[in-house]
Parts: structure tokens; sequence; C-alpha cells
């Protein structure tokens, strides 16, 4: 099941809280699973080279995944909401990034399945909508937008090339754009660029 770009758009207005929006934003722009969404902590985030550490995923593998200027500014919001709620205490690299209502617990991932589910409820969406149904939108839009498949490949941390290639299995946007090589027939070729042969320096 894969959403929309709209859909997808109109699901994040319908999330109730700014901590629940964060984390599903997380989910869809790096492409995370629930289980590392909720477990990200405040370290893990490299605003220097835009990138999100995830540690421990599946098949207990650590890998990064993107960060996206616009989920930095989402993730910023969301941790300066949370400091003002709590009078600006002293943070850790190790301080969970999403915690959970129990004090030194992250947020709970059947909580946010449950938000998500509510969510798409919200927005009027006939699918059937989870936490993975984002990961998979992630990879879907990311191959139409023309990303290779092996670098969605390192971002989903799946360890098999096959595994990813489900994915263009179900974007017929991406199958659409390819050009079909009957439509090539006539064409001229074109010139291959020779490289210039350098001149010696003088002198």
């Amino acid at each position: 099941m894969v959403l929309s770009p709209t859909e997808v758009a109109e699901f994040f207005q319908h999330v109730c809280t700014i901590r629940y929006r964060a984390a599903l934003m997380t989910a869809y722009g790096a492409g995370l699973r629930v289980s590392e969404v909720v477990a990200l902590k405040v370290g893990d985030i490299d605003s220097q080279r835009m990138l999100i550490r995830v540690r421990q995923g599946k098949g207990q593998k650590d890998r990064y995944a993107m960060l996206s200027p616009r989920l930095l500014e989402v993730l910023r919001c969301w941790w300066r909401s949370r400091h003002l709620s709590r009078q600006r205490q002293n943070t850790s690299p190790e301080d969970w990034l999403f915690p959970g209502w129990r004090k030194g617990r992250h947020m709970n991932a059947e909580s946010l399945q449950t938000v998500c589910r509510e969510a798409a409820r919200a927005a009027g969406l006939s699918k059937r909508v989870t936490v993975h149904t984002l990961r998979h939108s992630f990879a879907t839009h990311m191959l139409e937008n023309g990303t290779d498949i092996r670098l969605i490949q390192a971002l989903l941390g799946h360890s098999r090339i096959d595994t990813t290639a489900r994915y263009a299995a179900v974007s017929p946007n991406a199958i659409a754009a390819v050009r079909s090589p009957l439509d090539r027939l006539g064409e001229r070729p074109r010139p291959h660029l020779k490289a210039k042969a350098q001149t010696p320096a003088k002198g």
C-alpha cells in the first residue's frame, strides 16, 4: 500500500500533536521503520552532515539515513516546544528524541501506530495506513523521482537488492517514465565527445 504525495500531505494535516507529527514525518522523510523512529536519540540527529544515525536497525546493523532540511526544521520545532513545556531542562545526546510518558522510556511503537490510523481516518483516506505505509511511500516516491535503487537500498537498510526491488513493482509512474527502445528507432546517434588533447605547456 502506497500513498500519493497529495495523500501524504493531507495525512500530516490530521496528526493530533506536534510530537506524533514529528515522529511520523521522520518515518516518511527518512524512510525509517517504526522501531527505528521511536528509538532515536538526540545525538543521532547530525545537522552538520544532514544525516540520521540509525542504531541497531534490522539485522542489528547501524546505518545512516537522510535528514532533509524540512524534517530538521520539524524536529527543531518539536524539541523547542518540549523544552518550553519542561522549563528548558538540560539535555544529553543520549536522551530519547521521542520520549515516552514513562520516565526513561522512549515513545511506544503501538501508540504511534494508533495515532497513524486515527490520522488516516480523520483525513478521509480509504487506504489502511500504518507507519510502514509511510516508509513504503518514501521508497516509492524516491524511485519515481529518479533516485538510484541501490541508494534507496542503503537508505532503507535492506541487505538484499531484491527486497528493495519490490518497490519498483508498485511504482506505475516510474514505469510510465521509461522510454521504449522502439521510440528511439531512426534517431541519429549522439556524437561521442572526444577528449581534447592536452597541449604541452610552453616554456
